[in-house]
C-alpha cells in the first residue's frame, strides 16, 4: 500500500532535530505541507531559538516541498493556538498532528525535584494536550484527522531514573485510548508511537555504533503510516532500527472470588491465577472491563442460586 500525503497539512512538534526532523522530512517527501515546530531549547527544555525549525524548513523547501517554521512552546496554549491558526490561514486545514516535542530531566525518584517532575509532564503530556485540543475542532468540522502521540517503552514498561518521563508517556497512552473512541465518528484516528532512536537525548548514554543503528530515520515510516488515510486507530506502534511491533494493554481472564470477608485471604493465595496470561484479551474500552466483571458476578450468582435451589 502506497502512502500518499499530497495536499495534506501536518504539524510536527519538536521537529528541529532528531525524530521530529526525520518525521517532518518524510511527511514532506510524501507530499504533505508541514508546520515545523521547535522551541529550539536544549534536551532539558532550557533556552530557545527559531533557528532549528527554520533549518528543517529550508531542507524541505530545497527538496521541492512546502513548509513553514514555528517556534511556539507547546506548554503555552495561546502560542499553540497561534501555530494552528498559522497553518489554517496558510493552507486552510490541518490533517495531521505529530506530538513529538519532549525534554528529559532524568534522576532517580529520590533525587528528583517536583519541579523536574512537573516540567516533563508539562511538555510531554500537557504539550500534547494543548496541541491536540487546538486541532480537534478543525479536524472534527472537517471530518478527518490523524493524530500521533509519542509514548515510550519507559512509560509502557518502566526505566530507572525516568519516573517523570515514564508517567508522562504512559498518560499519553490513556489520552490516545479515549480520544480514539471520541474521534471515531469524525474519522479522527489517534495512535501512539513508541520509538527507540539514537537522538541527542541519548547521547552519552549509548555507544556511537548503537546510536548509528538506532537512527531516527528508521522510526519515521511508522509515523507516515499512522498519518496516512488508511491509518489504524487506538494502536501503540513500536519502532526502532527497522523493526516494528505493536504493544497492547491486556486483561487476563482472572477469577471470581465473591465479596465475603475471606476474599482478601483467597486473593493473596490465588494471585498467580489472577496474573496467568493464558487467554488474555484487549478490552474495547474501560467500560468493557467493567461489563466483563459484572458478567462474571452474575454468572457466579446464578450458579450459587442453582446450587441452593437444587
Amino acid at each position: 500500500m502506497k502512502i500518499d500525503l499530497t495536499n495534506r497539512v501536518a504539524i510536527v512538534t519538536g521537529a528541529g532535530a532528531g525524530l521530529g526532523r526525520e518525521h517532518a522530512l518524510l511527511l514532506a517527501r510524501l507530499g504533505a505541507k508541514v508546520v515545523v515546530n521547535d522551541l529550539g531549547s536544549d534536551v532539558n527544555g532550557r533556552g530557545g531559538s527559531a533557528t532549528a525549525a527554520q533549518r528543517v524548513v529550508d531542507e524541505i523547501v530545497a527538496a521541492g516541498g512546502e513548509a513553514v517554521a514555528n517556534s511556539a512552546s507547546v506548554t503555552d496554549f495561546e502560542q499553540v493556538q497561534h501555530m494552528v491558526d498559522q497553518a489554517l490561514q496558510r493552507w486552510g486545514h490541518v490533517d495531521i498532528l505529530v506530538n513529538n516535542a519532549g525534554i528529559l530531566r532524568d534522576k532517580s525518584f529520590s533525587k528528583m525535584t517536583l519541579d523536574d517532575f512537573r516540567a516533563v509532564i508539562d511538555v510531554h503530556l500537557m504539550g500534547a494536550v494543548n496541541c491536540t485540543k487546538a486541532v480537534w475542532e478543525p479536524m472534527r468540522e472537517r471530518q478527518y484527522g490523524r493524530i500521533v502521540m509519542t509514548t515510550s517503552s519507559s512509560g509502557l514498561y518502566g526505566n530507572f531514573g525516568q519516573a517523570n518521563y515514564g508517567a508522562a508517556k504512559m498518560a499519553l497512552v490513556g489520552l490516545m485510548q479515549t480520544l480514539a473512541i471520541e474521534g471515531e465518528r469524525y474519522d479522527i484516528r489517534v495512535n501512539c508511537l513508541a520509538p527507540t532512536a539514537g537522538t541527542r537525548m541519548l547521547e552519552g548514554l549509548m555507544s556511537a555504533d548503537i546510536l548509528d543503528t538506532l537512527s531516527p530515520a528508521s522510526v519515521s515510516p511508522a509515523v507516515a503510516v499512522l498519518a496516512g488515510e488508511a491509518a489504524p486507530t487506538r494502536m501503540v506502534l513500536c519502532a526502532g532500527a527497522g523493526s516494528f511491533e505493536a504493544a497492547h494493554i491486556t486483561l487476563t481472564p482472572g477469577i471470581h472470588l465473591g465479596t465475603d470477608d475471606q476474599v482478601v485471604h483467597q486473593l493473596a493465595r490465588r494471585l498467580d491465577e489472577v496474573a496467568n496470561r493464558s487467554g488474555e484479551t484487549v478490552p474495547s474500552s474501560g467500560a468493557a472491563q467493567g461489563d466483563l466483571e459484572l458478567k462474571k458476578a452474575r454468572i457466579a450468582s446464578a450458579n450459587t442460586k442453582e446450587r441452593f435451589d437444587a
